[in-house]
This record gives C-alpha cells, structure tokens and sequence, in this order.
C-alpha cells in the first residue's frame, strides 16, 4: 500500500516549490490508490504560526491536493501536527543511547564554535571530533546526576551509506564525512533528522518525494531508519525549480505563494497542469492534461535529473488553455464574484439572463489570460452605454464618417431578423454604398457599440447585444459625431 507524506513547516506560505512537491507526492497516492498523508512540521516555534497553518491549507485545497489523513480529517497515526509528537521523539533518542548508536553530548555552543573556528584558521573543515563520545560510563553517570545541559549525538558507524533514488539512481556517501550529527537538542527539542525520521516510521510512509536540497540529508536519515529498526522508504528527490534567469525561484521572480497566484487570476487547473510539468514528463509532447489525466499518466520514472525552470510566460498559456476548456457554467460562477466586487452583476444573468451571460463569457474568454481580465471584457456589454475611449473615437469616429454610420444604423433598424449574418451583411453593404472600405466602417461601428478599438468579433458582438442595443448605441454614437 503506498503510503506518501507532505510535510510542510509553517514558517511561511505554501510556495511554488511546496505545492510541486505536494503535487507529485498527491499525484503518486492516486495513480496507485494509495493515502496521501498531510503533517505539519511545526516544531521552530518561534516562525510558526496559526495563520500559516492556515495559509498552506488553503492553498492545498485551492489545487484540489485533498488529503486522506491530517489535520481537520485524522487519521489511524494521529496526532499529525510534528509539535504534539515530541515525547515520542524524546524517546526514541534515548532509546538510541540505551543501544549505544547515540550518546550525551555536553559540549557548549562556545565551545563547538571555538574549535571549528580553529579548525577553520588553518584552512581545514572540522566535524565534530567525539569528544564527549570517549567519556567514560562514571563521568557520564556524574554529570547526568548533576544535570548538566546535554544534546544527544547519533553515532555515525563507519563504511558507507548508500540509497536507491527513484529519479538519481544509486547514491553512496562516504561516512566519513559525516559527523555523530544532533538528534535532540539541549532544550530538549529533537532535530529535523529524527522527527521527520520518527514521524515516517510511526506513519508507515512508504515513499519519500522531495526536493534536491534534502539528498544531503537522506544518509543521516537512512542510518537512523536503520538504527530504529525500520525499512528505509523509496526515495525520490525532485529537481529544484529555478526562475527564467536560472537562479533558484524566490520573490525577486514574482509571486512566490501558491494563494497569490489564486488572487492573480489563475486558475487551479492551470496551476496544476503547470506545476505537474515542472520537472516531469509524460513521456511523450502532451502538455494540456486534466487532473485525471495526470492520475494516470504519473509515474517516479517521468522526473527528471535536471533543474526545472518557471517560465511565467508559460504559465499564462496554461491558464488561457484551461479558462477555454472550463464548461461554461462553471466559468460563471467563478467569474459572478470579479463582476460583483465591480459592481457590475445583476441578478438576472443568473436567471432570465442566463443563457446570454454564458453567450457574453464563451464569445469573450478567447481573449482572456487571467481571470481578472474578464470584468473588463465583459464591462461594456453590462453597462447601459459603453466608456468611449478618447483615443479610439478620434481615430474611428470621425465627422466624416457621420454619413455612414446614419445609413447603417438605418439599414438595421430595417432588418427583419437580426444575426452575426445579417449583422455583417448590413455592414459590408452600407459600406460599399457609401464608398468607404469595409474596414473602416467596421472599426467606427466596434467604437460606436463598445467605446474601443479592440474586441471580439464585430458581428458575434452585435447578435449578442440585440437588434435594439446595437441601434441604441449607433444613435448614441451619432451624438457624440455632432458635438
């Protein structure tokens, strides 16, 4: 049964790569009908806070990465907040010193720091030199009876420690270079090592999908699975995802919390398809996927060696796509809170009107990238008369075009049945009549009924207001010809 964990501190929001990894991790439960498990490491008390507990949930359910065991659902390895956890972890360090894999340190900070500084001064490195690995079982007894502040140190044995990674491949480090490494501290708060190491035995993680930055990590990990008597999982770290300039993502490249990207138009479905992307393939050129899709087609292999690069250009196509493939209904309801908080809704288009809203949304999306863009779209179709953008009226509405505009407008109040069809045979024709080209009555009229230079098609957009609407605001624009 795969059993997978994303295991967030609470020290800021869920960023791009949190939700990646989240995402892989989702992804690889689903495809193999497996638990996705949601801990939150919250033990650097002084950064974590409530609101960031919150904030990467939210996140989490914006992307639709539902979690099958974790806070506000439970779960058989409850508690799953890591700081509710912490006298297990206590115990299981000193089970490790009953068993002589770890044992008391008492040096001070002061003096760690003075012999790496030494160290440092003659142009070596320095790992800890197990000083108080060497103190005999009576002074060790003496300085606990006295209480002396103390860490607990892992006793890194020799030889190597090697690892099958689901994306690297084998991967051996040389002991050596590792030094008997903290588990608890003197405060009595165990190290990063052993409660995630703890916290993925008690929870029977089966596979560990992560970033790059933790492969450094994992033989410290692996030998205290070890140590503990546990199977090691599958491993399978992730590639870092890097900006356009090919320096590791951060804020100097834009929006870095998932939630901003909510709040700057993007939809979840876009987010996902472009983060699925970021560091795996198909297999194949496919890039637009459904979340379904996704399920399964993932697989560990798909993920690549290599760093991924957030291409935000790339994004906004992601997001175009999948505004074009969201069924209409579903658009409206997403897009009915934007026009609200613009003052622009009315309770008919949710009713009466509904059938011509959903019209207004599929002729306009085409043009849209982010949802925001949609109020302004949608804008002069709502309002009574359009906003006249000074700078097209000048170059389209011109006195001279006067004439031509009166005629047309004549021609449709004419029209037995008003359509794109009719619409545009009304227009080609007036024009041709009046001797102007096509194009130039064509640009006047789109003023005339949306005050712009750009938009949709002309003659869908003129079926869509109506025979009336669109004789209203010819009318209109005659006004503004004759001032």
């Amino acid at each position: 049964m795969v059993r997978v964990r994303f295991a967030p501190s609470p020290t800021g929001y869920l960023h791009i790569g949190g939700a990646r990894t989240a995402l892989f991790n989702w992804l690889y439960a689903r495809r193999h009908g497996g638990t996705f498990v949601l801990r939150i490491e919250d033990t650097d008390t002084e950064r974590s806070s409530v609101e960031m507990v919150e904030g990467i949930v939210d996140g989490l359910r914006w992307l639709g990465l539902n979690w099958d065991e974790g806070p506000d659902v439970g779960g058989p390895h409850a508690p799953y907040f890591q700081s509710q956890r912490l006298d297990n972890h206590r115990g299981r360090a000193e089970r490790l010193v009953a068993e002589g894999r770890a044992y008391y340190c008492y040096c001070t900070t002061e003096s760690l720091q003075s012999r790496r500084a030494a160290a440092e001064a003659l142009g070596g490195g320095w790992v800890y030199d197990r000083t108080c690995c060497a103190l005999a079982p009576e002074e060790v007894a003496t300085r606990e009876a006295a209480a002396v502040p103390r860490a607990i140190r892992f006793r890194v044995p020799p030889g190597q420690t090697v690892f099958d990674d689901a994306v690297h491949g084998s991967i051996a480090f040389d002991n050596a270079n590792l030094e008997d490494f903290v588990i608890l501290r003197s405060d009595g708060q165990p190290t990063y090592h052993l409660s995630v190491v703890a916290d993925d035995i008690d929870m029977a993680i089966t596979h560990v999908v992560r970033g790059d930055d933790h492969i450094s990590n994992t033989p410290k990990h692996v030998l205290l699975y070890q140590a503990l008597g546990a199977e090691p999982p599958t491993f399978a770290h992730v590639p870092l995802i890097l900006g356009p300039d090919r320096k590791r993502l951060s804020k100097r490249h834009g929006a870095t919390s998932v939630m901003e990207y909510h709040r700057l138009g993007y939809v979840p479905e876009a987010m996902v398809n472009f983060l699925s992307l970021l560091g795996w393939s198909p297999g194949d050129n496919r890039e637009l996927f459904t979340r379904d899709e996704l399920v399964d087609a993932f697989a560990l292999e798909g993920i690549s060696g290599g760093n991924a690069v957030f291409n935000p250009d790339k994004l906004d196509w992601f997001n175009q796509q999948h505004i074009l493939r969201l069924p209409l209904e579903g658009l409206a309801s997403r897009v009915e809170p934007l026009l609200r908080d613009a003052g622009l809704w009315r309770d008919g288009l949710s009713t009466s009107e509904k059938r011509w809203f959903l019209a207004l949304l599929d002729l306009t999306r085409p043009r849209v990238k982010r949802m925001g863009q949609f109020v302004e779209e949608v804008r002069p179709f709502l309002q009574e008369q359009p906003d006249y953008d000074p700078a097209a009226v000048a170059r389209h509405l011109t006195a001279s075009m006067s004439a031509t505009v009166e005629a047309l407008t004549r021609g449709i109040e004419g029209l037995h049945s008003f359509d794109k069809a009719t619409a545009e045979t009304a227009v080609r024709q007036t024009a041709e009549a009046s001797g102007v080209k096509a194009a130039t009555l064509i640009h006047a009229t789109r003023v005339a009924l949306i005050g712009r230079s750009v938009s949709p098609g002309l003659f869908e957009m003129m079926e869509l207001l109506g025979r009336d609407r669109t004789v209203a605001r010819l009318r209109a624009a005659q006004n503004l010809l004759s001032q």
